[in-house]
């Protein structure tokens, strides 16, 4: 077993002020923001604004520090989309045996590589000078923390930083709110910079590694990531989502529409893309998920040979064979090889596979926002257009992404789900969860219809386990196998499936640990990985 920690290739450059930040996980203590000995006004005006605009990129790649404990051995799995064929030892997070020392990097790590730089950012002088650039920085935050929100349920946030030995921890719907707030200064920075400036770039420019320092993108991107949480909290404030949601729908400067709008990190110098580290630099850690095969098999679905490669193994060389959720990949068949020889994420392009060595990592596609519009039409938010247009039209960006032909794919009514079948190990065989199919039903309910949304919506935002696991924990949907081993002593139901993710031992024993228990106190159940978080709530989409 090789080590699980990614390997983080900085760009060199960066100011000692946000090194400073940057350096926080060193000092033994999260969320501390202040406790910094650098002197900004030691550099002259150009120093600072050259190495300021060096900052974000790296910041931005933050946004997946530490990929492989952080996301792929628990939101990956949990999504459905890949399974690790390393057992790790057996007891494991795809197992549901939950590993503190995994899951804390998704907490900890968000604070200090992302929001400790951004706090100097906007203490430096890029919040007055280049108001633009701090509306970018606050994206990024508000991408960065979202992802940790959505994992552990409510976090110190608002208060974040304020405090070198106790930080409140935060209700999602506060952070939520905090997060619409943010995204209205961003948004109303990058109009006004627009509006002054038309056709120039931000303050960033070819520092930033998702847009160049394109403000009419990143607005795009502003009012798209309104939507896609607005969206989120549908079930658990149904007037602030629609609030929300409508006010994306008509805001200045529209949504991410076509794959040119697609906001994704770009690799730099040494970097490597995350999921092509796992994949192929970790000596194959990282293999297909059951659910995503037999979905993309039985749709016929040209993006099948995009996303996946075939199985290696001798027995069924050429097949595309994913591995169940939870599966024992200890196990040896016989002595037949184990299940690295199952299919694997596609690597083979290095700047356009899902699994590339330089291709760009993904935040958010337009494909993503045509499948929310097809939502928002669902529930009646003005100006959302027609699901059926907008469901049509979210499975043809995609496929425009990776470049395949749509062929007679959207008429196709009777495709679905095949079951799965493991070659080596019958005890993990499912027979397929899914009888939904591609074509648009206009006579379908509201319910069936969601079902066809976010099943197309599950397939287009691939490789982005988090939130596809965000997705299904809020609508069930697409509907994926259970985990083939549960042992989790019964703190997560097999049939529900794992909610969240319990905060780590580290926030109980520093010096946060008075606040730790009024966390769980906000979460309202036990601090596990059965317990539900506020915007997932059992009940029926409509």
């Amino acid at each position: 077993m090789k080590t699980i920690y990614h390997k983080s290739n900085r760009i060199k450059g960066l100011s000692a002020i946000l090194m400073a930040s940057l350096m926080a996980l060193n000092v033994g203590c999260t969320k501390n923001f202040e406790d910094f000995n650098t002197n900004p006004n030691s550099l002259s005006p150009a120093q600072s604004d050259a190495l300021l605009k060096s900052a974000i990129g790296p910041i931005e790649q933050e946004i997946f520090h530490n990929y492989q404990i952080a996301q792929n051995l628990s939101a990956d799995a949990f999504s459905g989309y890949m399974m690790a064929p390393n057992p790790f030892g057996g007891i494991n997070n795809m197992n549901y045996s939950l590993n503190n020392g995994w899951n804390s990097a998704g907490f900890n790590d968000q604070y200090n590589y992302v929001m400790a730089p951004i706090s100097k950012i906007g203490q430096s002088v890029v919040k007055t000078k280049s108001p633009e650039a701090w509306g970018i920085s606050l994206l990024v935050q508000v991408m960065a923390m979202s992802r940790v929100t959505d994992k552990f349920g409510p976090i110190p946030y608002t208060t974040a930083g304020s405090s070198l030995v106790s930080t409140p921890y935060n209700d999602q719907k506060t952070v939520y709110d905090a997060f619409f707030k943010q995204i209205d200064t961003a948004a109303n920075n990058l109009q006004a910079y627009i509006t002054a400036n038309p056709g120039k770039t931000a303050f960033f420019d070819k520092g930033d590694l998702v847009y160049a320092g394109d403000p009419v993108k990143w607005l795009k991107l502003a009012n798209s990531l309104r939507l896609r949480l607005a969206m989120r909290i549908v079930k658990a404030d149904a007037v602030t989502a629609k609030l929300q949601g409508e006010k994306a729908l008509n805001a200045p400067g529209g949504l991410l529409t076509t794959v040119a709008d697609n906001a994704a990190v770009a690799q730099s110098g040494t970097r490597d893309n995350d999921v092509w580290v796992v994949t192929v630099a970790y000596d194959g850690d990282n293999g297909l998920g059951a659910a995503l095969q037999t979905y993309l098999a039985g749709y016929k679905d040209p993006r099948l040979s995009i996303y996946a490669t075939p199985a290696k193994d001798p027995l069924f060389a050429g097949q595309y064979i994913g591995i169940r959720s939870g599966a024992n990949t200890s196990f040896n068949g016989l002595g037949k090889p184990g299940y690295k020889t199952y299919s694997s994420i596609n690597s083979s392009d290095m700047a356009k596979s899902p699994a590339g060595q330089k291709a760009p990592q993904i935040l958010m596609t337009a494909a993503e926002v045509w499948f929310l519009k097809a939502e928002a039409a669902l529930r009646g938010w003005t100006n959302a257009g027609a699901a059926q247009t907008n469901y049509e039209t979210g499975i043809t960006t995609s496929l425009q992404q990776w470049n395949v032909s749509a062929g007679n794919y959207l008429a196709d009514a009777t495709s679905k789900q095949t079951d799965y079948v493991d070659p080596k190990n019958p005890a993990n065989n499912a027979s397929a969860v899914s009888t939904i199919t591609i074509k648009w039903d206009p006579t379908a309910s509201n319910e069936q219809k969601l079902e066809r949304i976010i099943t197309q919506k599950w397939l287009a935002i691939f490789p982005d386990g988090q939130e596809a696991w965000s997705e299904y924990r809020r609508t069930g949907y697409p509907k994926l196998f259970t985990v083939a081993n549960n042992n989790s002593a019964g703190t997560i139901n097999t049939q529900t499936q794992i909610r969240r993710l319990p905060y780590p031992t580290t926030e109980y024993g520093n010096g946060n640990k008075d606040e730790v228990p009024k966390a769980v106190s906000l979460l309202g159940g036990p601090d596990n990985g059965g317990t539900r978080l506020w915007w997932d709530i059992d009940k029926a989409n409509f």
